[in-house]
């Protein structure tokens, strides 16, 4: 399986008012960085999203960020990655079936990242738990919503990648392994819906000021880089009508 091929957001793109309305999504790793962006401009542009995470009070407090934006209203669902089961995800599907009737897309924006170690140093559960919630929980997500994304008229799936080059260097361990994992994941999965209405995709985001980048490079100042907010503005490109275009493709926003 080939990877996939890249793309590019197109010149002068911006999300437009309105251009989600009516959908719904599912965003993974919502109290994070990327995640909670990507929460905040889908309801900036109409849409409705079920946010999950592990811990209620941050998801609360995310909540209340999202109501204040005036759009739909938000739905929390807490989820444990980390230990949800089969079950835990068709629990979840079937809930927005029968809240919603539909679901239009799902953003796996969760990442697990402990710290850069060598191999000969890395902790088998931290190991275990890097391909648990970074390849495991995006694929039972993925499966369990799948009868409701293909049901719909334009779906799409949104996996988040990391530097292939960086990641496949000393030190990154389960992690660097993990997203190595999820490129082939999206290539299959593309493959085998690149006709339906589920579109594959994936996003290449630069360097983003979260908890993620802090934990790997605790000798930068996070603070002067940008934060995940063109990367979450990409993904409502890629959730949207215009972004069958990069239908299958790694959309780098890196430049």
């Amino acid at each position: 399986m080939s990877r996939l091929p890249s793309a590019r957001l197109p010149g002068g793109w911006a999300p437009a008012p309105g251009a989600l309305a009516g959908r719904v999504y599912v965003v993974t790793g919502a109290t994070g960085g990327l995640g909670g962006e990507t929460a905040r401009a889908i309801v900036r542009a109409g849409g409705t999203v079920v946010i999950t995470g592990r811990k209620v009070r941050p998801l609360e407090k995310l909540y209340d960020e999202l109501v204040a934006l005036g759009g739909p209203e938000p739905v929390i669902h807490p989820l444990d990655l980390e230990s949800a089961t089969p079950n835990d995800y068709l629990a979840l599907a079937e809930g927005l079936e029968k809240e919603f009737g539909r679901l239009d897309g799902v953003i796996h924006a969760a990442a697990h990242f402990n710290e850069l170690t060598p191999m000969a140093m890395h902790k088998p559960d931290d190991w275990l738990r890097a391909m648990q919630v970074n390849v495991s929980a995006p694929f039972a997500l993925t499966q369990a919503c799948m009868p409701l994304l293909t049901q719909a008229e334009d779906s799409a799936v949104v996996f988040v990648f990391d530097d292939p080059e960086l990641v496949s260097r000393a030190h990154w361990g389960g992690y660097g392994v993990s997203k190595a994992a999820v490129e082939r994941m999206a290539a299959v999965l593309h493959a085998e819906h690149r006709g339906g209405a589920m579109r594959v995709h994936a996003l290449l985001p630069p360097p983003m000021r979260t908890a993620l980048r802090r934990a790997a490079y605790y000798g930068e100042n996070t603070l002067e880089r940008p934060l995940p907010t063109a990367s979450a503005e990409a993904i409502i490109y890629l959730l949207s009508g215009a972004g069958a275009d990069a239908r299958g493709t790694v959309l780098d926003i890196r430049h």
